[in-house]
């Protein structure tokens, strides 16, 4: 999830002189919490603007970053089977310490700054290192909440304690703990809310690892970027 990649068409979705309400539909396990949250805030500010409600709906994963910016709309659906939840953070990663030992390998790190090379995957652990990142963790997790919290407000049903542990659901408990507000897809509910003669414009974004990347030095950190972004699908079996 980037914002430069979905400026244009959130921009465009809010076009139209018959324009009644923004549909976003998502699918998306997640990602930077920053770029969820431009993505977010670019949404709700045109959405104020052009004073049109906006309605979300979940297909296979509304997760993480994708749940936050689900948050974007009024009201929030999914399918039967699709995932929705995962409010927490995640900090992923290998450690090549003993591999490049075996190889005969030497790290070798100059820095100015006793912190600049923390969690180098490269060198062991360091518990202080830890330490700092889950504090950092703990901040933006705290964000999260309260994000969905302001967005869902008292439509959220918190039975067991467990909305906030990055656990998620399926469509009707999912809907059971207020995450969403319905079990349904796009074209029902729109022609339910705005009549049968209501019509859906698409508005895609632009996605795909080459568009993405263009071309040169940038492949490899795409393919890397890519192998990451099909560990978090795995993370919810898809």
């Amino acid at each position: 999830i980037f914002i430069d990649g979905m400026e244009d068409a959130i921009g465009e979705a809010f076009e139209g002189k018959r324009l009644k309400a923004v549909a976003l539909v998502i699918n998306s396990p997640g990602g930077s919490p920053a770029q969820s949250a431009l993505v977010h805030d670019r949404i709700r500010a045109l959405a104020d603007e052009k004073d049109v409600p906006v309605f979300a709906f979940v297909e296979d994963v509304a997760a993480s970053g994708g749940y936050w910016i689900a948050c974007a709309a009024e009201e929030i659906f999914a399918q039967p089977s699709s995932i929705v939840g995962s409010i927490g953070v995640v900090s992923a990663g290998f450690g090549f310490v003993d591999a490049i030992a075996k190889l005969g390998i030497e790290r070798r790190v100059h820095t100015t700054g006793e912190n600049k090379a923390i969690l180098d995957p490269f060198q062991p652990e360091k518990d202080e290192d830890i330490a700092r990142l889950k504090t950092i963790q703990a901040d933006l997790h705290r964000i999260f909440i309260d994000h969905v919290q302001a967005r869902r407000g008292v439509r959220l049903n918190d039975i067991d304690g467990d909305l906030f542990t990055g656990a998620f659901w399926i469509g009707e408990e999912a809907r059971r703990r207020g995450l969403i507000d319905g079990v349904g897809d796009i074209r029902r509910v729109m022609h339910e809310r705005f009549g049968e003669s209501v019509k859906l414009r698409a508005v895609k974004s632009g996605g795909g690892l080459l568009s993405r990347i263009g071309l040169g030095s940038r492949m490899a950190n795409a393919i890397f970027s890519e192998a990451e972004t099909r560990a978090l699908w795995a993370r919810f079996g898809l």
